[in-house]
């Protein structure tokens, strides 16, 4: 028998006993790398195992005006949730849930029973009412949970809408502001957070967790609702009268850009979006729409001969004979026979196209198409709106003698309302062209502390503030004795210029008798704090002429607009010349003071209204020095 050396048994145990040491440093390593390293991960996976979230939907962001008025606000919705692990009479559950919900209890029963954490009922069970809520709470049944939610609310219905936009089910901006500006608006949603073993029993020993939604930020617009209010009266007012195809209207702040007041017609309600067609809802006209200007165009190519010293408006003179021929083609003037001999501040009175085709020849397509990029035409605003155009410019390549000329009074050119709006506040501000926005401020939901203001973005100056000077002059003059007359407002200086375009086929040829008519304003003449841009398309049961169409309704806008905006009327300006059938207004007379049997001789263009007894007048309205229309009625107080 072998004997083995005391040496190599004490080798071999020395090994046996190093390995042993090793295999417990492993094991000991990993046990404690386990225990101080991976504990925390480890023990966040079981919890995620166990672990069951309800999610509770955050407060989107308020829209307000520029003023803190409420546009776009929130009211409570709240949302079904169940847990069919935890339901142990899922029949009974049904039941109740359909009775309450208005839904078939096969398709509640479809819900409760499915092999899943978490169900949502969708969408019986979304955006229920606070009744519908109760009802569900108060049956305390197992498995079933009502999560906060809410849903948006806009209070004045149509108002606003296609630049509000709306939201869909889950309150995800689809459409107009809500869409642009989805994130901000949207906030981050909370959970309440439970834990349930695999069978989905809650495990009772362990502490639910809330995590509270963080609401998103309110949104300040630049728009003013008593603006925006003028505005939307006036569009339903020419839709009914008119039943036009379509219409259109923006007022912009001229020195800053911000825009005040935005409007189209066909409108619909953002709560009812699914009502309507999606052509009726998924186009701003106002910043999506392309179509030929006509003569409000006249008002660029007017700014560039001023600018470049082409014409002087009281010196230089230009004959009218009704038409004018270019390089063998005849364009023609809207008054038949012509307007004769005129200066050129007559021709932009009388909107005369042969003068305008002579003022474009004089600049050149080069200095004109210059001009007309400048003014920020074939380019996008910039404003911050969805489905902005960029209209179309001829390419200066293509253009010859006919194409220059029509292109001088509005005719072969497509552009955007919101484009000729800028242009022409650019063109009456001192000439500074500025980018429109809609955002102002983004506010704490909570507190109201304005988070982030937005600023106004000048992009280039256009023209010098004597061009402007003289262009604000003659656009006054055509609104107190030219076409303009219908957007006369007495108390108030008012500037602007008629437009009235023909509409183009599918044919690609100009359509007869239908055409889109348009007034842009601006007010005050001499330092303008708004500009109005209107539009209707195919008026019916009218002459179609932006002085007959379009003009009042801006002088209505302007004068409720003025008013409400605190600007104080004046007497200085250019006298409105009537024209028949128009009656000059009456001037009303200071009666107060005076014996009753005098009143007659103060009061042959006007009636009289009077109260009170007595034999003096010791009170009066309208006030002394008003101008109001013959037969108008002057409202007295008789007292001793």
């Amino acid at each position: 028998m072998k004997r083995v050396s005391l040496v190599t048994v004490r080798k071999r145990l020395v090994t046996v006993f190093l390995l042993c040491v090793v295999v417990f440093s492993i094991i000991l390593g990993r046990l404690g790398y386990v225990q101080f390293v991976l504990a925390d991960f480890l023990v966040n996976k079981a919890e995620d195992s166990w672990s069951r979230n309800i999610t509770f939907e955050p407060e989107r962001g308020k829209i307000l005006d520029t003023n803190g008025e409420v546009l776009v606000g929130n009211v409570s919705a709240p949302t079904v949730m169940v847990v069919p692990r935890q339901i142990k009479d899922k029949d009974a559950a049904a039941a109740q849930l359909s009775a309450i919900l208005g839904m078939s209890k096969e398709k509640a029963l479809q819900h409760v029973s499915k092999n899943i954490s978490i169900e949502k009922i969708h969408p019986e069970g979304r955006k229920i009412s606070e009744a519908q809520a109760k009802a569900i709470q108060s049956l305390q049944m197992d498995g079933v949970y009502i999560a906060q939610d809410s849903k948006r609310y806009y209070p004045n219905g149509a108002f606003l809408s296609h630049v509000l936009g709306f939201v869909g089910i889950d309150n995800q901006g689809l459409m107009g502001l809500e869409a642009y500006y989805d994130e901000e608006l949207s906030g981050e949603p909370g959970y309440l957070q439970f834990f349930s073993d695999a069978k989905g029993k809650k495990m009772p020993d362990m502490a639910d967790v809330y995590e509270q939604p963080e609401d998103g930020l309110d949104l300040q617009l630049t728009i003013d609702q008593r603006v925006q209010t003028i505005i939307e009266r006036e569009l339903d007012i020419a839709e009914a009268k008119y039943e036009p195809d379509g219409a259109i209207a923006i007022a912009v702040d001229p020195d800053t850009g911000r825009v005040l007041g935005m409007s189209s017609r066909p409108t619909f309600d953002p709560l009812e979006y699914q009502e309507v067609k999606p052509s009726v809802y998924d186009r701003n006209l106002p910043v999506w729409s392309t179509y030929e200007p006509g003569s409000t165009f006249k008002i660029i190519t007017l700014a560039s001969a001023l600018e470049e010293g082409l014409v002087d408006l009281e010196d230089d003179h230009f004959h009218d004979s009704g038409a004018i021929k270019v390089d063998g083609a005849t364009l023609h003037c809207w008054k038949r026979g012509g307007h004769g001999s005129q200066s050129y501040l007559e021709v932009v009175q009388n909107s005369c196209n042969p003068g305008f085709v002579n003022l474009g020849e004089r600049l050149g397509k080069e200095k004109l198409f210059s001009y007309i990029k400048d003014f920020g035409f074939g380019q996008k605003t910039g404003i911050d709106l969805q489905g902005e155009g960029k209209g179309i410019l001829f390419k200066e390549e293509n253009v010859g003698p006919v194409e220059l000329a029509t292109t001088a009074f509005g005719q072969g050119v497509s552009v955007t309302p919101i484009q000729q709006v800028m242009a022409v506040a650019a063109a009456v501000n001192g000439g500074y062209l500025y980018e429109p926005y809609i955002q102002e401020a983004w506010l704490d939901p909570v507190s109201g502390e304005v988070l982030e203001k937005n600023e106004p973005k000048m992009k280039r100056r256009v023209i010098s503030d004597s061009t402007s000077k003289e262009i604000r002059h003659a656009l006054e003059s055509v609104v107190a004795q030219g076409t303009g007359r219908g957007a006369y407002v007495e108390g108030y200086r008012v500037g602007g210029k008629t437009g009235t375009a023909q509409k183009v086929g599918d044919d690609g040829k100009y359509m007869s008798n239908n055409h889109i008519v348009s007034f842009i304003g601006f007010a005050p003449a001499d330092d303008p704090e708004i500009v109005v841009y209107l539009a209707i398309d195919n008026p019916k049961n009218t002459v179609q002429f932006g002085g007959v169409v379009a003009a009042p309704i801006v002088g209505n806008i302007m004068e409720d607009t003025l008013s409400a905006l605190g600007v104080e009327k004046r007497k200085d300006g250019i006298e409105k010349e009537y024209a028949w059938p128009e009656q000059p207004l009456v001037q009303v007379p200071d009666l107060v003071g005076l014996e009753k049997k005098e009143l007659q001789t103060y009061l042959v263009d006007l009636n009289i209204e009077a109260s009170g007894t007595g034999d003096k007048v010791l009170q009066q309205a309208p006030a002394p020095g008003e101008k109001v229309e013959m037969g108008s009625t002057v409202r007295i107080l008789l007292g001793e």
